[in-house]
C-alpha cells in the first residue's frame, strides 16, 4: 500500500506483506501489454514472471478473467502465486470490456447487448500473448470464476483451439435458463446486466447466441475443470454439471471435461483459511499437471510454511 505524494510524485510505503521462504521481489517482472480486440479496441493485459522465464512459446501460462457488473481486477500481490511463477508460468489478467478498468463506457461495451466483447476480448487477449512469445497454445490455461466462468466458457466455445485447458469456478455458464426464472433471488435484479430475455425476444436470441451450456460444439476441446458447490444459491451446482454433462457428451478431444463439487461449501468456495489454501493447492495441482511445469520450483527456506 503505497501513498503517492501529489505535489512531488513521491511513493511513500505504507503497508508491505511479509513473504517468507527466502521471496526476493527482483526475482519477478512486470509488465502491462495491450490486446487488439476484433473492432480494434486495445485491451489492456497485466503480466507477471520470474525475470528468468523464456519467451520463446515454452513457458505455460495462467490467463484470468471476469468482465461483469463494472468490476476491475485490479493486480495485486499473491502469495499462492508465486508457486506457479517459481515452476515457470506466466501469470496474465485480461482487463476485458465489462469490467470498470477503462470507466463507464469500458463497462458498457461489454454488457447487454454489447456482451460478446468480453468474450472476444479475452480471445484476443490469448492471441496476444501467444503472439508476443509468452507462451503457447497448448500451454495456456484460461480461468474465471462466476460470470468469469461464463466469460472462459463462451471463449472456449469461440476458439477451442486457442487453450490448453480451462478452469471455471462456479461458473454462471448456464445463464439464459436462470435468467428465465424470476422467481430465483438474483434473476429480476440481474436483467440490468444481462438483458430481459423473459420479455424481450431480441435478449432471449442473444443470450442463447453466445451462453457456454448452449453453444457447445462437437469440436477438440483441451482439458475443462468445473468447481461448484452443492449450496451456491447464486450459481446453481446444476450449471457446471449441465454443461460437463454436455462437454462430455459432444467434445471431440481426448481428455473429458471434470466436475470437482464441494459438499460444504457456497458460491465463495470453503470456509477457513486452511481448506481454502488446500482447494486452491489442488487447483493449481491440476493446472500444473494438466499443462506441465518445466521445471521444480527453485529451493526455498526451511519456514515457508508458517508465514503469511
Amino acid at each position: 500500500v503505497l501513498d503517492l505524494v501529489v505535489e512531488t510524485g513521491e511513493l511513500v510505503v505504507r503497508k508491505q506483506q511479509t513473504v517468507l521462504g527466502g521471496y526476493d521481489p527482483a526475482d519477478y517482472v512486470q509488465h502491462r501489454t495491450w490486446a487488439t480486440a476484433d473492432d480494434g479496441t486495445l485491451v489492456p493485459i497485466s503480466l507477471v514472471a520470474r525475470a528468468d522465464t523464456p519467451r520463446d512459446g515454452s513457458a505455460p501460462a495462467l490467463l484470468y478473467g471476469y468482465g461483469s457488473y463494472e468490476i476491475s481486477i485490479d493486480p495485486g500481490m499473491s502469495v499462492p502465486r508465486l508457486s506457479l511463477l517459481d515452476r515457470g508460468f506466466v501469470f496474465a489478467i485480461a482487463h476485458v470490456r465489462g469490467g470498470g478498468e477503462l470507466g463507464r463506457a469500458w463497462y458498457d461495451q461489454g454488457k447487454l447487448t454489447h456482451k460478446k466483447n468480453t468474450f472476444s476480448d479475452f480471445v484476443a487477449a490469448a492471441r496476444h500473448l501467444v503472439a508476443e512469445g509468452w507462451t503457447s497454445p497448448e500451454r495456456l490455461v484460461a480461468e474465471g470464476g462466476s460470470a468469469g466462468g461464463l466469460l472462459v466458457g463462451a471463449a472456449l466455445n469461440l476458439a477451442p483451439d486457442a487453450f490448453g485447458a480451462v478452469v471455471a469456478e462456479v461458473p454462471f455458464v448456464d445463464a439464459l435458463t436462470t435468467i428465465l426464472d424470476p422467481s430465483l433471488p438474483l434473476t429480476v435484479i440481474e436483467w440490468d446486466e444481462w438483458g430481459d430475455p423473459l420479455h424481450d425476444p431480441d435478449v432471449y436470441a442473444y443470450m442463447k447466441s453466445y451462453t457456454p451450456y448452449e453453444n457447445v460444439a462437437e469440436v477438440a476441446y483441451p482439458p475443462v475443470l468445473a468447481v461448484t458447490s452443492l449450496n451456491d444459491t447464486r450459481v446453481l451446482y446444476v450449471e457446471p454439471a449441465k454443461w460437463v454433462a454436455r462437454l462430455r457428451e459432444r467434445s471431440t478431444g481426448q481428455v473429458p471435461a471434470l466436475l470437482k463439487t464441494e459438499m460444504n461449501a457456497g458460491h465463495g468456495g470453503v470456509s477457513g483459511r486452511y481448506a481454502a489454501w488446500h482447494e486452491r493447492a489442488w487447483e493449481l495441482a491440476w493446472i500444473i499437471d494438466v499443462v506441465g511445469a518445466p521445471h521444480e520450483p527453485r529451493p526455498v527456506a526451511a519456514d515457508v510454511g508458517s508465514g503469511s
